[in-house]
């Protein structure tokens, strides 16, 4: 028992120091990782936001963000279907968790999208009730 414990914080552990690297990496420039509260203030001023879910339909139909746009990640057109967005105006993206986002965030960055906020934790993260 204690070894599945320690091998489970090893685990863990690797997964905070390997998403740093990654979040630094990734979140350069004019693309940043938002937490819930800081997106509820960045959603109050600019309201424009384009608000992109990126997971699949039925996580979707399960509850969003009011006003997002569902364009699953694993969508084999993704790259179409999200390069009818503007690209000049800021887009939100988040998932269930924060990966699958993440890993959008770089799509995006190709497709030439210029304003890109994530929202850090994704869904899990969004409580309509709550000020976190």
């Amino acid at each position: 028992m204690i070894w599945t414990l320690v091998i489970v914080a090893a685990l863990v552990a690797g997964w905070h120091v390997h998403e740093g690297c990654w979040d630094r990496r990734l979140f350069t420039g004019d693309c940043r990782n938002l937490s819930a509260r800081q997106t509820r203030a960045w959603l109050r001023e600019h309201p424009e936001t384009q608000m992109l879910d990126v997971r699949s339909a039925r996580e979707f139909a399960r509850g969003a963000l009011p006003g997002a746009v569902n364009i699953s990640s694993g969508d084999r057109n993704f790259d179409t279907k999200a390069a009818t967005l503007d690209k000049e105006t800021p887009v939100l993206v988040y998932c269930a968790g924060g990966f699958r986002s993440r890993k959008t965030v770089e799509r995006l960055k190709v497709l030439g999208f210029r304003t890109i906020r994530h929202l850090h934790r994704g869904h899990m993260s969004w409580r309509p009730d709550s000020r976190s």
